[in-house]
């Protein structure tokens, strides 16, 4: 239990990474505040997770990329909590499309989910860390934000700009016992993204990236995660690790 009594916002918690970190840092004793656009999905989750670990939930169907309503968010947390303990700054998306196809519209929905949003939510709780002597932010960024692919390129751009605002923002709240580091995945099975990682033609053209020739499990990225977010890792910020099967080795 490392995480005993901690409050906890997930963004992107319904699913995917998101939904396994909420869960991995339950069984660890956290409080979960369960963040999606969906007020369903976020409703079916925190009680989900309240039944299974026996942790107190809150859900609170949230549009990231709206500061108001991210500012409604976190009210509603330190309303409920009186504190937030951590954050993982989860939700996110990407459009597949050749670069000489984007739109501005394209480009605006990636970059205001995938980085925007990322920073919004960091200032909104920040201030809250700040002002009650620390906490600790987790983003989930992407062994893309390291290496570029084809056919994603604002989704590589913003995942970029997710580390380098990880590294920025750990500088500048270091002294106020506020540590703010990343992750970043490789491909990860999900039931979001599992028909198409399993269609042979990208499996054969994906795999062949990686030093562990097969995609990982959500389970895979939840435990520095939740190191990340203990007492465990106390004497690091601004980091990234990088769970991605050894793409980036060479």
């Amino acid at each position: 239990m490392k995480l005993q009594g901690n409050i906890a916002i997930v963004t992107g918690g319904t699913k995917g990474i998101g939904y396994g970190i909420a869960c991995a840092l339950a069984a660890e004793g956290a409080r979960i505040v369960v963040v999606s656009r969906t007020a369903q999905d976020c409703e079916r989750v925190a009680a989900e997770i309240k039944d299974t670990y026996g942790v107190e939930t809150l859900a609170l169907p949230t549009d990231v990329t709206e500061t108001a309503q991210v500012e409604a968010m976190v009210q509603q947390t330190i309303e409920r909590f009186s504190r937030i303990d951590i954050l993982i700054n989860n939700a996110g998306g990407a459009i597949t499309k050749d670069a000489v196809d984007l739109t501005e519209e394209d480009w605006d929905k990636v970059l205001n989910l995938d980085l925007k949003s990322v920073f919004f939510c960091a200032q909104a709780v920040g201030k809250h860390m700040i002002e009650q002597g620390g906490g600790k932010i987790v983003n989930v960024a992407s062994v893309l934000g390291l290496v570029a692919d084809k056919r994603v390129l604002p989704y590589c751009v913003s995942k970029a700009g997710v580390l380098h605002m990880t590294k920025a923002l750990a500088l500048e709240w270091a002294r106020h016992n506020v540590r703010v580091n990343a992750i970043c995945p490789g491909y990860v099975v999900t039931d979001i993204n599992r028909d198409e990682l399993n269609d042979e033609k990208i499996k054969k053209a994906l795999l062949s990236k990686f030093a562990i020739r097969r995609y990982a499990e959500v389970s895979e990225m939840t435990g520095a995660v939740v190191y990340m977010c203990s007492d465990e890792s106390s004497y690091m910020t601004g980091q990234a690790m990088v769970i991605d099967g050894g793409w980036t080795c060479a």
